[in-house]
Order: C-alpha cells, then sequence, then structure tokens
C-alpha cells in the first residue's frame, strides 16, 4: 500500500515538472491542489526518500521541559556533585528553589531529566527496625541527643597518626569533629569539649562501649572520664548494647561519608592541616549540606527554624584528668539480656529475673542513690546496691 502512494506521488510530481495543470492532475488522482503542491515542495532530486511519509510528531511539543531547564538542572547537579554534597533528584529541586528557577521542574521531570542524561545514581531504602522493641532516645529538638564514636586510627601521609572524635545531633544532623593524636580518656575529654562549644551541650550523649568513653574494665564503678565530664555538665551518657553498632545508626553512617567524602578526598600532611581542614568540613557540612529528614533544609537552618536555646559549656577551659567524682545525675547502658540471665554493667554481672530474657533493658545508675536501677519499656523491674569509687 505505501509502495503505491509513494509512486502515486512520484507520477503526480513528473507530471507537473513536465508542464502539465495542476487541475487534470488533481482531477485524475482524485486529489487536492494542496496535496500536490505539497510533494512537490518536498520534491528533491538528491534526496530519493522525499516522496516518503515523515513524522507526524509536532516540532515543538507543549509538555515538554524547555531545554534551558534542562541544562540548568544537568548544571545543578554538577554543582552539588563537585561540592561532594548530595546530588539526588529531590537535592536538585531545593536547590533550584532557593536559585528561584522558573518553572520549577516537577520531581519526577528531575528524575526523567537525569534518566534521559545518564546521571542517575543507586539509593538504598531506610532501614526498618525488626524483632525485640529497642528503647529509643528522644531526637526531635535540637541537642536532645547526641551520637559520639572515634573512628581511626587513621593516617596522613606526613605520615601523621590520629583519632577522629565525631559527634552527630540527631534532630538536626549537625556534625562535630575533632582530631584526636590519642584516644585516652584525657584527649577525649579534649575533644568533647571542644566540639560542645560549637553544637551546645545536648540532654544525652550515645556511644559504644569502649573504654576510651567507659573507663577501665578493672574498675567499672569507676566513672571514666567521659562519664564524669558528661555528668559535671548535665549530660547523661548512654551506652549502646555490646557488639551491636548499628545502634548508633546516625553517627556510623556518618563516619562513612566522613571516610569518603573528607579523608580520602583531600591530601594533608600536618597536624595544622588536619585541624584546619576538619573544621571547614564540619562547617560545609553543617551550612551546605541538605537532608531529606529536615525537609531540604541544611542542618544549621533546621536549628534557626527550630529557635531552640542551646545550653553551652560554662568555661571553655577543659578540666584534667581526673576530674572529682559527680554527686548528681544518671548513666545508661543498653542491655540485650541473653539465655544466661545476666546483665553485663562493663563486665560486672547482675542476675535478673526470667521474664526478661530476650529482652532489652536499661541500666541506670543513680549517682546519688548509688544505685543500679532496671528498667524494662520505663518499668522499673529490679534495683541493686551500687556504690561507685
Amino acid at each position: 500500500m505505501n509502495d503505491e502512494i509513494n509512486q502515486q506521488r512520484i507520477w503526480a510530481v513528473n507530471r507537473f515538472l513536465n508542464g502539465e495543470k495542476p487541475e487534470s492532475i488533481c482531477i485524475s488522482l482524485g486529489r487536492s491542489r494542496s496535496w500536490l503542491y505539497k510533494w512537490v515542495n518536498r520534491h528533491h532530486e538528491d534526496d530519493l526518500s522525499w516522496s516518503e511519509d515523515g513524522s507526524c510528531q509536532p516540532f515543538n511539543v507543549v509538555t515538554r521541559t524547555p531545554q534551558e531547564i534542562e541544562e540548568i538542572v544537568k548544571m545543578v547537579r554538577l554543582n552539588l556533585y563537585n561540592k561532594n554534597v548530595f546530588y539526588g533528584a529531590q537535592a536538585i529541586l531545593w536547590e533550584l528553589a532557593d536559585l528561584d528557577v522558573k518553572p520549577l521542574p516537577s520531581l519526577r521531570t528531575i528524575n526523567r531529566i537525569l534518566s534521559r542524561n545518564e546521571l542517575t545514581h543507586q539509593r538504598t531504602g531506610k532501614y526498618e527496625a525488626k524483632g525485640t522493641p529497642y528503647p529509643k532516645l528522644p531526637s526531635q529538638l535540637p541537642n536532645q541527643t547526641h551520637q559520639a564514636d572515634l573512628v581511626g586510627p587513621c593516617y596522613l601521609k606526613g605520615p601523621v597518626r590520629f583519632y577522629s572524635l565525631n559527634v552527630i545531633d540527631m534532630a538536626t544532623v549537625r556534625c562535630g569533629l575533632h582530631a584526636l593524636q590519642a584516644k585516652s580518656g584525657q584527649d577525649v575529654m579534649d575533644g568533647l569539649l571542644a566540639i560542645w562549644s560549637r553544637l551546645g551541650l545536648p540532654d544525652n550523649i550515645q556511644v559504644d562501649n569502649a573504654m576510651s568513653f567507659f573507663g577501665s574494665p578493672a574498675h567499672p564503678r569507676g566513672m571514666g572520664p567521659l562519664i564524669r565530664l558528661c555528668l559535671h555538665n548535665g549530660v547523661e551518657p548512654w551506652f549502646i548494647p555490646m557488639a551491636e553498632p548499628w545502634r548508633n545508626g546516625m553517627i556510623e553512617h556518618f563516619n562513612n561519608f566522613y571516610q569518603q567524602k573528607f579523608l580520602d578526598k583531600l591530601i594533608m600532611t600536618t597536624q595544622h592541616d588536619l585541624t584546619t581542614e576538619s573544621l571547614f568540613f564540619e562547617q560545609r557540612h553543617n551550612s551546605n549540606f541538605r537532608y531529606s529528614k529536615l525537609g531540604g533544609k541544611t542542618p544549621l537552618k533546621a536549628l534557626a527554624v527550630s529557635k531552640v536555646k542551646l545550653r553551652f559549656p560554662r568555661s571553655n577551659e577543659v578540666p584534667r584528668h581526673r576530674l572529682e567524682k559527680p554527686e548528681t545525675g544518671f548513666y545508661h547502658l543498653v542491655r540485650l539480656i541473653r539465655s544466661d540471665l545476666r546483665l553485663n554493667v562493663f563486665g560486672e554481672l547482675f542476675p535478673v529475673p526470667s521474664h526478661l530474657m530476650f529482652e532489652y533493658v536499661v541500666a541506670t545508675v543513680d549517682v546519688k542513690e548509688q544505685k543500679l536501677k532496671l528498667f524494662l519499656d520505663k518499668i522499673q523491674v529490679e534495683e541493686f546496691k551500687y556504690k561507685l569509687r
């Protein structure tokens, strides 16, 4: 059928070029003048496909994203990538809104542009906790809860050996970094007070069971430097279950990001370089990085919106180890009770009731009363005398 139509077009054009009147051509073929002139205009001796059907797609598609918007999306994505910040579709949309780009493309449109230009990247789904209920700390407001961890040992090309004390505020995702030459109790106190002077004092700080944080297993009731520093500043330490680092998930995720975007990216050879770049990275993260959990805000914008008044240490002077024994305050250990029905408090074991088997409990040390209180779902289920040394 198509061959017959193409042949008809060729015959019509040839008859017209040989001088035959348009009226007779159109009448003999049952076609209109506009049809004839259309194919006469398309005729080209050097193009053998002139008689074939072309695309019916319009030259201008009303619903298509303007080319300039597509170019802006690509440019913003590249800019975010070069800044080592999040560069997915949502981050691009927030950046376009800040730049007052109009018309503002939808999230779906941005994803299409990224896909069309092969600028997509994989994302992982949110982890959904399963199994035994786990006690959670409040994290709705700034400085309700910090998570802290030590990264290292790390090495610069100097060579310089160091540890990094990393802290994250769970509500605003503000981070604090401090490079340590060692992970002694004094170093941890130095780093923590320096970070708190910038982030403010939290109500709670969650850490793992490293000796740098709790003290010495030879003196489980001795209250290590971190515990004493916290209690003197009105902060309650929380120790996550042993061998369960994912309970400090936010700081663990940040540590990976710190490794990829800081340690693997920058060339540093001296302690001065490390200190300077650590502060710069902290500032850049808190000022520029956007998080979906914050509704696209940066950590500092989230803090400003909250209008929460922060507490800060009374003095910038770092106390020397060993600190005086606190007279009041609380510190907590979250523990999974296993089949042996023993509560492990920094190596010291306490028997617990059988109904607590395979449950997460909170062991709270009441410094003033010198007692160890055991809670399940915020209900006290056991109590021990606990003389602190």
